[in-house]
């Protein structure tokens, strides 16, 4: 497997590729990898003939800065992972490397709309123009013929794959499913920040994502969220930030049952640790 640390590097690489006429499956990641992640190494093993992986903490991604700092950083392990699941190349910029005069992310409204607003958008403000910033530096740099993401980011899935046909980038973008430990709890970078304690309490998230799906067409939309919001309201050690159903392809609130395929999508912390998770309700 190929370490690439600069662009140069990583294009001379990737045009021989082309010029053989090979596809490229590409998964982007800001490293500390987990199952979630290596599931979609797989599917991009199966479906490419090459596959590459980056690793780089985008900084434009993140209004909070401690949550910056904090992030998980395993680079040598995430290799050896990386080796172990048959990637070709993985690509690990510096930030001076894909932010070379000033760390700053691009304005995506026009380009992608209201969905960049909306509930991660809107308790993250600056979010998605930062992962438009790096996705679109990423996929034009790269020229992947897929790239892969997981389900569990259902909202920043919507955004990518507007921003892609918005910028006519040309890459077919693959949804994958969410990959979740034996608890239920959505496997995410950020977990191994959960101590014990709160790993059993993160439990309830899937369990009330499961309420969700099972009561979702016996209730009215307002009367679910409510129900949502008091089961999680009720765990001590796990704070509510919000609780959203809407429609899978515009993201727009659901109004009732007749509204087209819904969504539920969930953000709560549990201690310092932020955690987001979703689920198709029909």
């Amino acid at each position: 497997m190929l370490v690439v640390k600069n662009k140069n590097s990583l294009i001379k690489t990737i045009s021989s590729w082309l010029e053989s006429r090979l596809s490229i499956g590409f998964v982007p990641t800001m490293g500390a990898l987990h199952e979630g992640h290596l599931s979609l190494i797989k599917k991009a093993r199966q479906e490419n003939d090459r596959v590459i992986c980056s690793i780089f903490i985008n900084p434009t991604q993140f209004n909070d800065q401690k949550d910056l700092i904090n992030y998980p950083k395993k680079t040598s392990y995430d290799i050896e992972l990386l080796k172990e699941n048959n990637c070709d190349l993985v690509f690990i910029p510096s930030t001076k490397e894909m932010y070379p005069n000033k760390i700053n992310g691009k304005t995506y409204d026009k380009n992608i709309g209201e969905i960049i607003k909306k509930m991660e958008g809107k308790s993250r403000p600056g979010h998605f123009n930062g992962v438009c910033t790096i996705v679109e530096k990423l996929f034009l740099l790269i020229k992947p013929t897929n790239a892969y993401f997981g389900q569990k980011d259902y909202q920043q899935l919507a955004v990518i794959k507007k921003l892609n046909q918005s910028k006519n980038l040309g890459v077919n973008i693959i949804s994958c499913p969410t990959i979740r430990e034996k608890n239920g709890l959505a496997m995410s970078s950020r977990n191994i920040l959960l101590n014990q304690e709160e790993r059993k309490i993160s439990a309830e998230i899937y369990k009330t994502l499961l309420l969700a799906k099972k009561v979702y067409k016996k209730i009215s939309v307002d009367e679910l969220k409510n129900e949502l919001s008091k089961k999680l309201s009720s765990v001590d050690g796990l704070k509510l930030e919000y609780i959203e159903v809407v429609d899978m392809i515009t993201l727009n609130d659901i109004i009732d049952h007749k509204s087209g395929s819904a969504i539920v999508c969930i953000a709560v912390f549990v201690g310092n640790v932020r955690l987001i998770d979703n689920m198709i309700l029909n």
